[in-house]
């Protein structure tokens, strides 16, 4: 494959093929995002908590500290982590096969050297079982290949969330990659309050999961998968209308999960079609159009172009 067709089409994602990589990927990915969580104020739903998608990988984009601004760079092109500090020469660490122990050990001892004291919480949330990360020598896989795929298919599904966004003068919060289930989303606010959230997130403080659902949402984004399911994409509402359960929904692939309590379109079913821009947007536009009608949210105020 030429090096632009690479970067232009949407990759092949098997979860067999990425798993290892994508386990201990996650683990980094909670221990940097918890140097955000600690460093950053606190906005509404935990949204200072999130990592970006950009030009070379994840990023925590730029945190203010101590008068100066740092942020931290998974770069999935050159296979590095760079640390980046006002003041400070740029500190890096190779992006190789190591325990989290390992990772954690020298991510710090980086961040001090830079002058950047941060303690986090240090297990992993939103996962079984929640080993300390100094203890973790069981998550020691790093496969480049794998690790450029999953980025291309988060970089893919970035742009359609992005256009998917704009069609929206509601409340919506970025496009953000949340590290606990290392899911890229995005959400739509109807401006109606919500239910008390029930809770039930593996190692997720209640409280939390109640301020970021105290608003009536629908919400889509991407999974890389599971054992038990492949990469995928889904849409829900909270609180949902028992109808929409039961909606009409685009494209014909797409189902509704009981189990999840959501929309799901396999991500495979949109890297094989024709258009998998195409395919995907249908998707969000119609689980909104459904979830939005059985909620009876004011479209006319949340979309200017609503008739």
């Amino acid at each position: 494959m030429a090096s632009s067709e690479k970067y232009l089409s949407w990759p092949v994602l098997r979860f067999d093929e990425i798993k290892d990589t994508l386990e201990t990927l996650h683990q980094w990915l909670q221990i940097v995002g918890k140097i955000r969580l600690q460093t950053m104020p606190w906005q509404n739903h935990s949204w200072h908590t999130t990592l970006y998608v950009n030009a070379h990988g994840f990023t925590t984009d730029g945190i203010p500290y101590d008068g100066r601004v740092f942020q931290i760079q998974f770069d999935f092109e050159k296979h590095k982590l760079f640390i980046e500090c006002t003041g400070e020469e740029t500190r890096s660490m190779e992006l190789r096969p190591m325990t989290v122990a390992e990772f954690y050990t020298e991510l710090f001892e980086k961040l001090s050297d830079m002058h950047i004291e941060v303690t986090i919480h240090g297990s992993p949330n939103e996962m079984e079982p929640a080993i300390p990360f100094l203890e973790n020598t069981k998550n020691k896989h790093y496969d480049p290949d794998a690790a450029f795929v999953l980025w291309q298919a988060m970089l893919k599904t970035n742009g359609v969330f992005t256009r998917f966004r704009s069609g929206f003068v509601g409340k919506s919060s970025p496009v953000h990659l949340f590290w606990g289930a290392f899911d890229l989303a995005v959400t739509r606010f109807s401006g109606n309050p919500a239910p008390l959230h029930p809770g039930g997130v593996p190692n997720m403080p209640l409280k939390i999961m109640q301020e970021a659902y105290s608003q009536e949402v629908f919400s889509v984004g991407f999974w890389p998968g599971s054992t038990d399911f492949p990469p995928s994409f889904y849409a829900y509402a909270y609180p949902a209308d028992p109808k929409f359960a039961q909606s009409n929904v685009s494209p014909k692939e797409a189902f509704y999960s009981s189990e999840m309590g959501e929309f799901l379109l396999k991500y495979s079913d949109v890297q094989q079609s024709p258009v998998p821009d195409k395919m995907l947007m249908e998707f969000l536009q119609s689980t909104y159009e459904s979830a939005a009608f059985t909620s009876k949210w004011n479209r006319k105020k949340l979309e200017p172009n609503h008739e």
